[in-house]
């Protein structure tokens, strides 16, 4: 398993410096930059800001001068955001966007591994075609739709929780379901799928034949091995429920990374939006890492090769 992760470390190193390296160039060539406004400063002062900042150099120099400092952990200082840098910028918003995020996802299994069960214990019945038609609805309806319905109903018109902010647990209930349900919607259907597959296999249909109980049955010897579409699921899942996080903050107006995500394009923040990108593709990475091991531990046929 050491080499297995090592050998996945390594390999982060090129994907790193390739999305670097796109999104450095691609940031540049968008048209704007971080002192263009619709307030006009003068030319000296907007030569003398681009000369502090080194946006005067020519663009390989830039892209050099960025890579020195990124090898060191630093990256940069917001253009923007006057005094503060990047990494204290998203030290201080990721946690916020870390937690929603681990909400979600608890809400999203919760949810969908009990729906899935249900409906793999009894299928094509009524307790399956239930909980996979709701399944269905909550793959259709996407995240920037349920936000609003579930702010109207339950912020609003029942004042059940509040409709904004990350400071109390009203805060947090609405934008973590609005995320979770999402989610929760693919993890039952893969959950459902996962089951079936190995409630016909060979060996549970000894395990009834000893006369084990169907409870034993489903969650002793079928379990486990129906999970792993839904262990697989949980790289792409955490990248989506990272990014996803993005138009869920600005719905429930949530000070986590987001934020600063998206106003560093308008705001051409060269560096943020570097630090943010360089920064999800390091967490999806870790955590797909994280997924792989899992599943390895978790299933018997595969190995760390």
């Amino acid at each position: 398993m050491f080499r297995f992760v090592a050998k996945r470390f390594l390999e982060m190193i090129p994907v790193l410096f390739i999305i670097a390296t796109m999104t450095f160039f691609m940031a540049k060539l968008a048209p704007g930059g971080p002192f263009s406004s619709d307030k006009k400063i003068p030319a000296e002062i907007q030569n003398q800001l681009e000369a502090h900042y080194g946006l005067d150099k020519p663009l390989f120099i830039q892209y050099l001068d960025y890579l020195a400092h990124l090898v060191k952990g630093d990256l940069g200082p917001s253009f923007k955001y006057e005094g503060r840098s990047v990494n204290e910028l998203i030290g201080a918003a990721f946690p916020v966007s870390l937690q929603l995020g681990c909400y979600a996802l608890a809400i999203a299994l919760l949810i969908g591994l009990t729906a899935g069960i249900i409906a793999s214990s009894r299928p094509n019945s009524l307790t399956d075609y239930a909980p996979m038609s709701l399944a269905m609805v909550g793959i259709c309806i996407p995240t920037f739709v349920m936000g609003p319905l579930l702010l109207l109903i339950f912020g609003i018109g029942l004042n059940m929780f509040n409709v904004s902010g990350w400071d109390t647990l009203r805060d947090k209930v609405l934008p973590s379901v609005t995320l979770g349900l999402y989610y929760a919607a693919y993890v039952a259907r893969l959950t459902r799928g996962g089951m079936l597959e190995i409630l016909n296999q060979d060996f549970i249909r000894t395990a009834r034949a000893k006369g084990a109980s169907s409870k034993r049955v489903l969650f002793k010897h079928a379990l486990k091995g129906g999970l792993l579409p839904v262990i697989s699921y949980l790289g792409p899942a955490a990248a989506g429920l990272i990014t996803g996080s993005f138009v869920i903050e600005t719905i429930f107006d949530i000070p986590g990374l987001g934020r600063f995500f998206i106003t560093s394009f308008f705001n051409r923040d060269y560096t943020l939006v570097l630090g943010a990108t360089l920064f999800y593709a390091l967490f999806v990475l870790l955590f797909n890492l994280f997924v792989d091991v899992l599943q390895v531990l978790m299933n018997p046929k595969l190995r760390f090769e």
